[in-house]
């Protein structure tokens, strides 16, 4: 099964190409990124953008997230994206499932969706 990610990935890279967008945790990394005579905005997370490209990216990312999410739920269901977060977020061994509702926080999915299907699952991974 896709995670989020695989569904972003392309058309993520695609946009940090267009925007100069790149990501740089040391000096050396940035200077090795930079263009010349291009102004950087720091993103966050270490990622720079060109100056003049910051609100395209910022308001595309998002739009390539929501497409994301939904093309996830189109191709994967609700209940399975919870099994799947929840496994990878290791719920079964810890009986917590705050970073899966974190995580799908973004979805239309509800704790109380997380947790009734946390329930049903967690017999089946009791051995965990």
């Amino acid at each position: 099964m896709k995670f989020l990610q695989d569904y972003v990935e392309k058309e993520q890279s695609k946009l940090f190409k267009e925007c100069n967008a790149f990501f740089a945790f040391s000096n050396k990394q940035f200077e090795e990124g930079k263009k010349e005579n291009v102004t950087y905005v720091r993103m966050g997370g270490g990622m720079f953008c060109n100056k003049e490209h910051v609100e395209k990216l910022i308001n595309e990312l998002d739009e390539i997230y929501k497409k994301g999410v939904q093309q996830d739920l189109e191709e994967n269901g609700k209940r399975n994206i919870i099994v799947r977060e929840l496994a990878n977020h290791e719920a079964y061994y810890t009986y917590d499932i705050t970073q899966t509702v974190e995580k799908l926080e973004n979805y239309p999915i509800t704790e109380e969706e997380i947790q009734k299907v946390f329930d049903e699952e967690k017999v089946k991974n009791r051995n965990c």
